[in-house]
């Protein structure tokens, strides 16, 4: 213990509520010669009235005897030093992404038995894509599938190709599938290429438990081309 910084530490607590040294030894039971000696470094405060000031002041007893001052102006400090940390962070961000010089397109859908939400991010050097948000406006449907698959293709005229795909087994429903289903796919292609109408699109095949399955085509709709 250091009894020059239990000092300091009963100095700021006694002049930050406005009390005298007096106002402060009646508090606790001592003289105002008590609280001189202890605010000087000359002598320091019993065990059970240290607890008390502690306690009163709500000051951890740990941080008093380590000497783990709590400096309402050095919290201060630290949070306009973090709060500049964030503002330059954000700042080099936006820096980064006008020097990639990134555009963006919505992807949505035609299809009117589903909402989708997405877009695709793109510069001269790659583009990227990713869907959020599914969900299924149609009848009604409760089943519990035994599978459900979802798989987003790109077509053009002489291949489909895969692009990603997720899956969900053991009886779950339509609605709680999609919940789930989110698309991210990071430097898909190296450029910004043009996209016909309908030619990225989402195909859901439901297994039901008599094995029959339900396929839903979902085409997506986005400019077909770049800026």
């Amino acid at each position: 213990m250091n009894p020059e910084e239990i000092g300091k530490i009963i100095k700021d607590i006694r002049q930050k509520y406005n009390m005298s040294q007096k106002d402060f030894a009646d508090k606790f039971g001592v003289t105002y010669q008590a609280v001189s000696k202890w605010e000087n470094g000359k002598n320091i405060p019993d065990i059970s009235i240290l607890k008390e000031i502690s306690e009163e002041y709500e000051i951890s007893l740990d941080d008093v005897l380590l000497n783990k001052k709590v400096n309402n102006h050095n919290k201060k400090i630290i949070g306009i030093i973090t709060i500049s940390l964030l503002v330059i962070l954000i700042l080099l961000m936006c820096l980064i992404i006008k020097n990639n010089d990134f555009e963006f397109k919505t992807i949505t859908t035609n299809c009117s038995d589903f909402t989708v939400t997405g877009s695709m991010a793109y510069n001269k050097d790659k583009s990227s894509i990713y869907i959020s948000h599914i969900t299924y406006c149609g009848k009604e449907d409760f089943t519990k599938y035994k599978e459900i698959n979802c798989t987003l293709y790109e077509v053009n005229e002489s291949s489909k190709i895969i692009i990603d795909k997720c899956k969900k087994e053991n009886d779950i429903s339509l609605e709680d599938f999609l919940k789930n289903v989110k698309f991210n796919i990071d430097n898909y292609d190296a450029v910004c290429k043009k996209y016909s109408e309908n030619s990225l699109y989402l195909e859901i095949d439901a297994l039901t438990k008599n094995e029959s399955i339900i396929t839903y085509k979902v085409p997506l709709k986005i400019e077909d081309n770049c800026k």
